[in-house]
C-alpha cells in the first residue's frame, strides 16, 4: 500500500477562460472544485492506476467541508484529521488561447500542535500496511520543522522507503533525515541548495544520503540523479496543456514502482516522465491520460553531466 501525507491540503478551484488579460473582467462557465494538495494528487493518480493507496490529510472550516465532501466522492481511500483553521484554496485559471495556466496558492494556516500530533498518529497507524510513504507538498507558515524528518525517521525504523516532494529548508531537512527519494523542480532545488546547476544541486542532495533525486525540468523533461549516474528523459516533442499536477503524477509513478520493489533509476525515470507528461494532457491535477504508454515509448533517455546545456539532446 502507498500511504500519502498532505500536510497543507487545498481546495483546488479551476476555471477556463478564452484569454486571460491582466486587469480585465472575465466570464467563465462554472469551474471545477477538487480536494487537492500534492499528496492527494499523488494518491488520486496511484489509485486510478490500480495501486492500493491511503491518503492522509487535514480539513477545516467551510472550505474544508467542500474539500472533505469532494474527497469522499472521489473514491480514494483516505483519513481526514479535523482542524480548526480553514483549508486553504488554490485557484487555477486556464488560458485556452495560450494553452497555459495561472495559479494562485493560498499559503495555508498552521494547525495546532494537537492537530499535528493527530495527523502523525494516523501515519503511525497506517505504516504497518505500507510499502512506501509519500510526503508531498508545502508546509503552512509556522509549521514545525521537525514534522517531515519525524515522518521519515518513523518510516525508516519500520523499513519503509519515503518519497518526499517539498521545498525550501524542508527539502534539506528531508535529505538529512534519510528520505529515499526527493522530487524537487529546478527552481526549488536552486533555492534550497544555493546551487544554480541542477545536476550539481541534485548531487548535493545525494551526498546527504538520498538514494534518488528526480528533478523536474518542465518542458525539458526530468533528471534522475544517483550516486553513480545522471540520466535525462524527455519527450521527442513538447506537449501543450495544463502542467498543474504533472510533478505529482511523476511522484505517483515512482511510488507505484517502489511499492512493487522496482528501484532501477532508469525504469523509475521513464515511468515518472511519462506519467508527468500524461498529466499535462488532462484538465485537472490528479489525473493522467490513458496515452501514457505511448508517451513512454516516445521518451529519449540519455546520460547528462553538469556541463550539458538543458536543451542538448
Amino acid at each position: 500500500m502507498i500511504v500519502t501525507v498532505t500536510p497543507n491540503p487545498a481546495l483546488d478551484l479551476t476555471w477556463r477562460v478564452e484569454r486571460l488579460t491582466v486587469g480585465a473582467t472575465h466570464r467563465a462557465d462554472a469551474g471545477a472544485a477538487r480536494a487537492g494538495g500534492k499528496g492527494l494528487n499523488v494518491a488520486r493518480v496511484a489509485h486510478a492506476q490500480g495501486a492500493a493507496t491511503l491518503a492522509l490529510t487535514t480539513a477545516g472550516g467551510r472550505s474544508g467541508i467542500a474539500f472533505s465532501a469532494e474527497l469522499a466522492a472521489s473514491g480514494v481511500p483516505h483519513r481526514v484529521v479535523p482542524v480548526t483553521a480553514p483549508t486553504r484554496q488554490s485557484i487555477a485559471i486556464d488560458d485556452e488561447q495560450l494553452g497555459d495556466t495561472t495559479i494562485i496558492n493560498e499559503r495555508g494556516v498552521n494547525p495546532a500542535d494537537t492537530e499535528w500530533a493527530a495527523l502523525f498518529g494516523e501515519v503511525v497507524d497506517a505504516l504497518p500496511g505500507a510499502r512506501v510513504l509519500v510526503v508531498s507538498g508545502s508546509l503552512p507558515p509556522g509549521a514545525p520543522a521537525s514534522f517531515i524528518p519525524l515522518l521519515i525517521g518513523t518510516a525508516r525504523d519500520a523499513g519503509i522507503p519515503t518519497i518526499v516532494d517539498t521545498s525550501g529548508p524542508a527539502l534539506l531537512l528531508a535529505a538529512d533525515a534519510g528520505a529515499s527519494v526527493l522530487k524537487p523542480n529546478a527552481a526549488e532545488l536552486a533555492e534550497a541548495t544555493g546551487i544554480s546547476d541542477p545536476v550539481d544541486g541534485a548531487r548535493s542532495l545525494v551526498a546527504r544520503g538520498v538514494e534518488l533525486v528526480l528533478l523536474s525540468l518542465g518542458a525539458e523533461g526530468m533528471l534522475a540523479v544517483t550516486a553513480s549516474a545522471v540520466l535525462h528523459a524527455r519527450l521527442d516533442a513538447p506537449l501543450a496543456g495544463n502542467p498543474t499536477g504533472a510533478g505529482d503524477a511523476g511522484v505517483a509513478a515512482c511510488a507505484v514502482l517502489y511499492a512493487d520493489g522496482v528501484r532501477d533509476p532508469e525504469s523509475v525515470l521513464r515511468r515518472a516522465t511519462a506519467w508527468s507528461a500524461a498529466a499535462v494532457l488532462m484538465p485537472l491535477a490528479g489525473d493522467i491520460s490513458d496515452e501514457w504508454r505511448a508517451l513512454e515509448d516516445r521518451l529519449v533517455v540519455v546520460p547528462r553531466t553538469s556541463t550539458d546545456r538543458e536543451d542538448s539532446p
